[in-house]
Parts: structure tokens; C-alpha cells; sequence
């Protein structure tokens, strides 16, 4: 036997014919299923903390930036108030508007301007009275996340919230996520901007007298066809999430002063309540216990 063929009996692997193993009958234990201590330590750390560093680490983890090619994160400095602060954006390329992103958000936000400078009292006087010779002065906390909102981002959408899995939600739609150091709470900032495919004429069914435009994929378009056909004030259109996994955007339409609530808060909640991995078309709803 030479050499070769020593080594390689040694590190070779003859699989078993046969594997014997037993399953317990009676086990009520699924170890895939989280504790509810588990769940509590979950929900205390889904919180946004004020630390820019904490969320930071959290959201790297959370994405895998390391290795994930379309997560974008961009951290910069910003000025309020003669102060300035850590901050830094999230999205995913792509799926956002990136001009709308650099003249919107992160231009009001980093540029140096009268309003950004100033270096007065962070307090805000609203109103000043003199009586007896004493003045009165009713004065307003500076308050960064109102400032921020109100005065440097001229974006119409921008929501805030406290925890994690709202802003990843809207990060994943294609939004973006803003965080800046010492705020508990971040801005979900819509700047859709990915391709999506025009309204064309519906390919299974032919209208002769109605309007020739089918649904598409994205249903920010299809509610706003639905709007301009059903022109009533009266017309709801709620938002539901169905799928643990995919968590698909839907909507649910009813005119509120003809519907019976009765039927409508029986389909929302029998929708909550479906328990499938993916919605990929209508007919999965109709194929499920619904």
C-alpha cells in the first residue's frame, strides 16, 4: 500500500446502512418556538434607543451590511440649532428615489445655513407679558425631532416612530430610515422610486363600456384607480398585512355608509388572522381557509 492510499483510508467515510433513532410520543416541547421570556426580552429591545451607536449596531446586524449588496447606509453630521449631531440614513437601492433622496433629506439636513447656525437660547420665547414690572415670558423647550420635522426636511411623507419593526416595515417597502443620536424615535421617510410596470389593458376579461386599465403590481397604483373611478368620499381603503413571511401589502375597500360594519369587521379579522408563509396572488386567499 503506498502512501496515497494509506492517507486516504484514513480519511475516508463509509455512510451507515442503517440509522436508529427515537422520537418522544408525548412531547409538548417545540424548541423552535421562542419563550415568552424570550418574547418580553424581544419586545424591550425593539424599542429605539437614544444611543445612535446602539441603533446603529442593531440595524448592521439586523440587514447584514456587511454583506448585503443593495442595503445602503450613510452616516453624516447634522446641523440644528448651532449644534450638531450624528445621524445616518438606511435604504435599499433601488428601490428608493435617489435624487429626491440627496435634495430633500440629506442636503437640508447637512448644509450649513442662517437657521442651522444660530446659536441662541435653545429655548423659544412665544409669548412676553409686563405687569407691575415684572416680565412674563411664556417659553418653549427646544424640542429636536419637532425641529427636524417641521424646519429641515421638506419631504410631505415623514412619519416618526419608536421601534424597530415599524422602521424596518417601511425600510423594506422602500422607504427610508432616518436616526440621529440622542432621539428615541426615528423617521420613516417615503422616497419610492423603483420601476414598476405601466397601467395596461386587462388581459382576461374584455370591457367593452368601462374603462380599459388593469391592475398592477404596486397598490399605490391600483387605490388610485379605484379613487378616480369611485369618486365618494365615503370610500375607505385600509391597509392589511397577510403573510408571516413576505408580509404583502393589501387593501381592503368598503364605502363606509353602505357597508354593514358587522360583515367588514368579520373579513378584517378572519384576513389578521390567516396563517400562511406568502400571498402571491388572490387566489391563495381564496384556497385557504378564509
Amino acid at each position: 500500500m503506498n502512501v496515497k492510499h494509506f492517507f486516504k483510508s484514513l480519511t475516508k467515510y463509509t455512510p451507515k446502512e442503517k440509522y436508529e433513532f427515537n422520537l418522544p410520543e408525548n412531547s409538548n416541547i417545540n424548541t423552535n418556538l421562542p419563550s415568552s421570556k424570550d418574547n418580553e426580552e424581544e419586545k424591550k429591545f425593539n424599542n429605539i434607543f437614544p444611543s445612535l451607536n446602539v441603533n446603529l449596531e442593531y440595524i448592521k446586524t439586523k440587514y447584514n451590511v456587511l454583506i448585503n449588496s443593495d442595503i445602503v447606509l450613510r452616516e453624516f453630521t447634522l446641523n440644528a440649532r448651532g449644534k450638531q449631531y450624528h445621524a445616518f440614513v438606511i435604504y435599499i437601492d433601488g428601490m428608493v428615489n435617489t435624487q429626491i433622496m440627496d435634495n430633500f433629506i440629506l442636503e437640508p439636513l447637512m448644509m450649513r445655513n442662517r437657521n442651522n447656525l444660530y446659536d441662541g437660547s435653545q429655548n423659544k420665547v412665544i409669548s412676553e407679558a409686563v405687569t407691575n414690572n415684572i416680565t412674563v415670558r411664556k417659553v418653549k423647550k427646544f424640542d429636536l425631532s419637532t425641529y427636524v420635522l417641521s424646519c429641515l426636511m421638506p419631504q410631505n411623507s415623514v412619519k416618526k416612530v419608536n421601534d424597530f419593526s415599524k422602521i424596518i416595515s417601511g425600510i423594506n417597502s422602500g422607504n427610508c430610515g432616518l436616526f440621529i443620536d440622542t432621539l428615541d424615535v426615528a423617521f420613516d421617510i417615503e422616497l419610492k422610486g423603483f420601476n414598476q410596470r405601466s397601467i395596461d389593458k386587462p388581459s382576461n376579461e374584455i370591457v367593452i363600456k368601462g374603462p380599459h386599465e388593469a391592475f398592477v403590481e404596486n397598490i399605490r397604483t391600483n387605490t388610485s384607480m379605484i379613487r378616480r373611478i369611485v369618486n365618494n368620499e365615503n370610500l375607505i381603503i385600509e391597509n392589511i398585512e397577510i403573510g408571516k413571511v413576505t408580509k404583502t401589502k393589501c387593501g381592503l375597500f368598503y364605502i363606509s355608509n353602505i357597508t354593514n360594519n358587522d360583515l367588514v369587521a368579520e373579513i378584517k379579522y378572519r384576513l389578521n388572522n390567516l396563517d400562511i408563509d406568502s400571498l402571491m396572488s388572490s387566489r391563495s386567499i381564496r384556497t385557504t381557509n378564509f
